[in-house]
């Protein structure tokens, strides 16, 4: 039997949702007595779902198709997707939206559409793939339709039609390159791209160099205008059938076709992962009942208020954002699109949508407490005074869990802040994809005065998304407790000092089971038989702690496998170090460290911010503005630098031999383009070590540059 969240009749779903428990009701985690064997910790699950794991929100919710069903009926005539209208200078205005009645229609007549266009291709062939781009009610033999966009709304309208019209989906985004691009298409023989117009000459050059025989048809999200003939023509002679979107829709309308029931073991989505050791992403199947229960989990975590407003701003292209879209589209949030795909327009674009939460990357917030840090408290000057106290307040009153200290002066003093840079109206951050200091995540919950806080999470594409989240104002900073939806356990690692029977709590490899976990990786049944034990229990990687005396929260804390072991036998953690010193050093923006067995201290490689000449200037009095001679006054200075760098995290706890003793600096040396970093900015350490080889040589040989009085 399936266990719901809700257990009312479906006339009522919407106002259970809108009074869903708070919060704070799913905040701790239970340990289950008699679970533990020799070499595991016990089983914990959320402490509402002791006795049954929450797989849905209500009964009759059982895939996305009923989730927009229900959502569309609840808040027809209330704003879903938003765009801003481009003016006649060339700018861009206000947010427009389109309602989810009006999302509806556009679903049926695309869902029709396609089917249309498909069936009717003049460049199918005998291939049992195209002998099943047919409309089939049961749904027996579903086709790959792939995403090729940046963030909107017809991304979004992609994916619900995929949901409703028995079509899985799968995405590209520009920065996996072209090889691996080719080769998602052809792994999944996709015979259909819906893009950005600027994509299609890039899709028919694959196809022309590559055999891509099955891609037969390219529907652009942009209109196609009479001036497009050539690109037409170019699609014709390699075999691809080109419509925009506006036109497939038409088609849909005229030549109707119900939706496609599907059921909750069906494919939804296969996400591909962009791995860090440098080997093919893998695609993590996700049915609906996957989609479905993360949602449940995530509504449970982040709850519901009327009139909230989303910006989506990480890629669709990854479940993070794709889960997000479905936990707004159920709880009738309105939900703002970029007008392109640069993402360094976030502060302009949220101070004309107002949205009331934001989900954001480790990365993105560093960046932001820096920016906040370089216009507030780091200064002199009377203002500067004023921010310090009144941050100062709020951290040390911070001392009743889920609560922000008020203060009279000085909340309006934060407010200020809040509105300058577009988030007068943020309830709450919420953050996830990547490990965040404990320092970073107290300073802007304090300085931007939110009213709920910042919400730390854990998840990953293998588990549809978050498996557990720290609620704002914890008094503890980590990932918190373990969702509704599934339940964990920890794996000794004696060769890392980590077992299940730590004084100060369990520890060891992270362990997830329950029905947000994916079904499989796509076309590699020996990588899914690798990840999973024989009880079912999916193994993560990723090295976890159950706080006993805060709930039984889960912090993530090491790698099982991202660690060096130095050559006096100390194991560290390279990207804990590295969050910690980008969080506290706000004069670089990247940072890879690097360590061996064969040494006993860590080297790594630097990446300046842009607001390194205020260091310069503040630390040694002279004005330089061109990057190479900011790098090569730095390298003369750089024992200075790396005093400084290590002094800003005086207050951490890091042992000696996790701090920095040697370093290279640049602008940027972290990029896709050299393939050391992940779409998702996460470093390929084996082949970040291989690219920075003569580097790291160098700065072995020249050893250690401060003394051990100035570590």
């Amino acid at each position: 039997m399936v266990a719901t969240l809700i257990n009312e009749t479906p006339e009522h779903i919407g106002e259970l949702i809108r009074n869903i428990p708070s919060v704070e009701t799913f905040s701790e985690s239970k340990e289950l007595p008699n679970t533990s064997i020799p070499g595991y910790s016990s089983i914990y699950r959320n402490s509402t779902c002791e006795d049954n794991l929450i797989s849905s929100l209500h009964p009759s919710i059982t895939t996305v198709h009923d989730s927009f069903e229900i959502a569309s009926s609840l808040f027809s005539k209330q704003p879903c997707l938003a765009s801003r209208i481009k003016l006649s200078n060339g700018s861009f205005g206000k947010y427009e939206s389109q309602t989810f009645e009006e999302i509806k229609i556009r679903r049926n007549n695309l869902g029709s559409g396609i089917y249309f266009i498909l069936e009717n291709n003049p460049f199918k062939t005998t291939d049992i793939n195209h002998e099943n781009l047919k409309y089939d009610p049961t749904n027996s033999n579903p086709f790959i339709l792939t995403i090729y966009s940046h963030n909107r709304p017809e991304w979004a309208l992609t994916d619900i039609t995929c949901a409703s019209y028995g079509i899985i989906s799968t995405a590209l985004y520009d920065t996996l390159g072209s090889d691996t691009s080719r080769y998602i298409l052809k792994l999944t023989e996709s015979p259909i791209v819906i893009c950005s117009k600027e994509k299609i000459s890039k899709l028919i050059e694959l196809k022309k160099n590559h055999d891509l025989k099955n891609l037969i048809t390219i529907i652009s999200m942009d209109s196609l205008e009479d001036d497009d003939i050539n690109l037409k023509d170019l699609a014709f002679a390699n075999q691809i059938s080109l419509f925009d979107i506006k036109h497939v829709e038409k088609l849909g309308e005229v030549n109707s076709l119900t939706p496609i029931i599907p059921k909750p073991e069906d494919n939804f989505t296969i996400s591909f992962t962009s791995g860090t050791t440098g080997s093919v992403p893998k695609g993590v199947v996700l049915t609906h009942g996957n989609l479905v229960s993360s949602i449940s989990g995530h509504l449970c975590a982040l709850g519901q208020s009327p009139n909230r407003v989303h910006y989506s701003f990480l890629p669709l292209a990854h479940i993070y954002e794709r889960v997000l879209l479905q936990l707004c589209l159920i709880t009738g949030v309105k939900i703002g699109y970029p007008q392109g795909p640069s993402n360094l327009t976030l502060l302009d674009y949220i101070k004309v949508l107002e949205p009331t939460f934001l989900c954001l990357v480790p990365r993105v917030l560093i960046k932001l407490e820096a920016a906040i840090k370089a216009q507030t408290i780091n200064g002199d000057s009377y203002i500067s005074g004023l921010f310090k106290r009144a941050i100062d307040y709020k951290l040390k009153n911070h001392t009743k869990e889920f609560q922000n200290p008020p203060h009279l002066i000085y909340d309006r003093l934060l407010n200020i802040l809040r509105r300058k840079i577009g988030m007068g109206k943020v309830e709450f951050l919420v953050c996830g994809s990547a490990p965040i200091s404990s320092e970073t995540v107290k300073f802007l919950t304090a300085a931007l005065n939110l009213p709920k806080g910042l919400y730390n999470g854990y998840g990953m594409t293998e588990t549809t998304s978050g498996m557990s989240v720290c609620i704002g104002h914890s008094l503890n900073v980590s990932v918190g407790s373990v969702s509704s939806t599934c339940e964990i356990k920890l794996m000794d690692l004696p060769d890392m000092n980590y077992t299940s029977e730590d004084a100060e709590g369990p520890r060891g490899e992270l362990l997830i089971r329950g029905s947000p976990v994916f079904k499989e990786y796509y076309k590699n049944p020996e990588e899914t038989t690798k990840s999973f034990d024989e009880d079912g229990w999916f193994h993560t990687g990723d090295v976890g702690y159950i706080n006993p005396k805060d709930g039984n929260r889960l912090s993530i804390i090491d790698r099982a496998k991202n660690f060096y072991k130095l050559s006096q036998g100390e194991y560290v953690s390279p990207e804990k170090i590295e969050t910690i010193y980008l969080s506290q050093f706000p004069y670089i923006q990247q940072l890879f460290v690097h360590g061996d067995s064969l040494h006993n201290f860590l080297v790594a490689i630097v990446g300046l911010d842009s607001n390194i000449h205020e260091y310069i200037i503040q630390k040694f009095g002279d004005k330089i503005n061109q990057n190479d001679a900011i790098i090569e006054f730095l390298t003369l200075n750089k024992k200075q630098f790396l005093k400084d760098l290590n002094e800003s995290i005086s207050k951490i706890e890091l042992q000696g031999f996790e701090k920095i003793q040697n370093l290279k600096i640049y602008f940027e040396p972290l990029t896709i383009e050299k393939n050391v970093i992940t779409p998702t900015l996460k470093i390929k350490r084996p082949i970040a070590a291989k690219f920075f080889k003569n580097d790291i040589d160098e700065m072995y040989n020249e050893g250690k540059i401060l003394s051990n009085g100035n570590l």
